[in-house]
């Protein structure tokens, strides 16, 4: 399996909260996870990661994707993924549901080795979702 298509498969894993299980045969046992946002700043593995997202998808119910871009750095063993998140506050969470949705960008840069995701990093602006979504 190439890692375009590796990468493809966690990313429609993760991104529709399949979890860890489900994400894991696409990672390596040690993969990490790195975001220089607030909302993950205590998430330091992709298993944490890919449960979060599986967790924050019984919040966001009809939570789901639009993806922009897919593309592969094969010199520097890169997949990255470019997408908007879609999602409206209808049940459980921080505080009674808000009713109010996000249309939030983020990319995942996946470094590859062996044929599987080693680290991934999750560029996003967690403080523009969470306004919009009226959690802060």
């Amino acid at each position: 399996m190439s890692n375009l298509t590796t990468a493809k498969a966690f990313f429609e894993l993760c991104e529709t909260g399949r979890g860890w299980e489900a994400c894991r045969a696409h990672c390596t046992p040690d993969a990490s996870f790195a975001a220089q946002a607030g909302a993950l700043a205590e998430i330091r593995t992709l298993a944490q990661y890919a449960d979060w997202m599986q967790g924050i998808l019984t919040v966001l119910t009809d939570g789901r994707y639009e993806l922009h871009a897919f593309a592969e750095d094969a010199e520097r063993g890169e997949v990255v993924a470019f997408a908007t998140f879609i999602g409206t506050h209808k049940a459980g969470g921080p505080m009674p549901p808000t009713g109010r949705t996000t249309r939030t960008d983020y990319v995942y840069a996946m470094r590859m080795r062996d044929g599987r995701i080693a680290h991934m990093t999750k560029v996003w602006n967690d403080g523009y979702a969470l306004q919009e979504l009226g959690w802060a």
